[in-house]
């Protein structure tokens, strides 16, 4: 794969290469109207293939935070074109590594000692390359080591880089005006914290001293002082990606095994620590030959406070969603219903979010739960492919819900699709016996 000897890290050479970016999918936008008025029957598949390929192709030489963002997107497997997610998902292996100078340069620059100064062997090509950062396989000591290295200027990008994207993604999820503020800041916080690798060392050492509790779970060892702001040290963990083993023929057994200790991890965070692992894309698991669990990246933790914890959880419930009294109490609490809302509003939204929450919500209202069986999933593509289609959305404030909804849905919505890659079933309240 090419490498890069450069990465933009002013503001102006950054919007220089979204705006190309932007004028490009302008052109497939003309492309695509043209055939149409040929061909009314034309499909967007084509449009949304090359607006995705020009998207990703723009977005990784950035790398940072509008590269995370398409990561983050590419989780949302029932809410984006395929297209989309298929070339979003990219973000989480395939982008272009730093060339070895410039990882010199920045190893130098962030620890103040080349790699060779520090560490017994240090491998120059990296492993993996991400949107954050990328991670080289190195030794001290006798122990195998992997080295995450932060891109040089991504941490002082972030808000330069959002306010660029947040155009597109306000079109993309019919947000309207001031009020998808707060969303966009709750972004910018969490981005924040995942280029400080200080805060990321301490979070990932109480998580995972919390969770030891979990069996068939391990977790690698972090080294503060081979390590800085912008430096990860930790253990080099033998294992799998997720993704590749789910691709594997594996025994049901095996398959409930993991999902399982999938499960309990991260309700026993929820429930437990209300604090949670909030990335569950396949690139942050990996399965041991002892057929463990491993969990090696901490960066985005979301705290869960209580006035969000406690309605969001009774909403989970059955009875309170069939209770409309109830119903409507958790929706004001949760701002998805506002004083302001028309009453044409207030039908509509209440009839929306009490189907989407019915389905969503089915797996806490079973003792055990198949996320591998087809019915739920199709239920969830149906769902969704219709209300992006609906045309009265379109038209109301998308703008729905606490801030707090972003990443706790984030976190779901890819917990469950890892389960379903797993084919798993699992015991709903088994974590339970793990608080005390």
């Amino acid at each position: 794969m090419k490498t890069l000897d450069k990465i933009p890290t002013g503001k102006i050479e950054r919007a220089s290469k979204l705006v190309r970016t932007g004028v490009k999918i302008g052109g497939n936008y003309v492309k695509y109207y043209g055939k149409k008025l040929v061909n009314p029957e034309l499909s967007k598949d084509t449009l949304n293939e090359d607006n995705a390929e020009d998207i990703y192709d723009g977005l990784k030489s950035l790398k940072g935070s509008a590269l995370k963002v398409a990561q983050m997107l590419s989780m949302e497997k029932n809410l984006l074109p395929r297209a989309y997610v298929e070339k979003f998902s990219l973000s989480q292996f395939s982008v272009p590594p730093l060339s070895a100078p410039l990882v010199r340069r920045t190893f130098k620059k962030y620890l103040n000692k080349y790699p060779e100064e520090v560490f017994d062997s240090f491998e120059r090509d990296s492993i993996n390359a991400a949107s954050i950062g990328q991670v080289h396989k190195a030794t001290k000591d006798g122990r195998e080591l992997a080295v995450k290295i932060q891109y040089p200027g991504v941490a002082e990008s972030i808000s330069s880089d959002l306010a660029l994207v947040k155009p597109i993604a306000i079109r993309m999820f019919n947000l309207q005006g001031k009020d998808s503020d707060k969303y966009f800041n709750e972004v910018e916080h969490k981005l924040i914290e995942e280029t400080n690798y200080i805060l990321e060392i301490q979070q990932s050492k109480e998580i995972t001293e919390a969770c030891k509790v979990i069996p068939n779970l391990e977790f690698p060892e972090y080294y503060e002082d081979l390590s800085s702001e912008r430096i990860i040290t930790m253990d080099w963990m033998h294992g799998k990606h997720l993704s590749e083993f789910s691709k594997t023929s594996f025994p049901r057994e095996l398959g409930d095994k993991l999902g399982q200790t999938l499960w309990d991890f991260y309700m026993f965070q929820i429930h437990g620590l209300r604090k949670v692992h909030a990335d569950p894309h396949p690139g942050n698991f990996l399965v041991s030959s002892e057929q463990t669990l491993i969990a090696i990246d901490f960066g985005c933790i979301k705290e869960v406070p209580d006035e969000f914890y406690t309605p969001y959880f009774e909403l989970a419930k059955k009875e309170n969603i069939e209770n409309d009294t109830i119903f409507m109490e958790k929706l004001y609490e949760l701002e998805i219903l506002t004083q302001t809302d028309s009453p044409q509003e207030l039908q509509f939204f209440k009839a929306l979010f009490k189907e989407m929450l019915t389905l969503f919500t089915s797996p806490f209202n079973k003792e055990r739960f198949n996320f591998g069986a087809d019915d739920f999933w199709v239920k969830i593509a149906d769902l969704s492919e219709r209300y992006s289609k609906d045309s009265q959305i379109r038209k109301m404030n998308g703008n729905r819900g606490s801030k707090h909804f972003l990443y706790m849905n984030r976190t779901f919505f890819g917990l469950y699709n890892l389960l379903h890659d797993l084919k798993a079933t699992v015991d709903v309240n088994r974590f339970r016996k793990y608080l005390s």
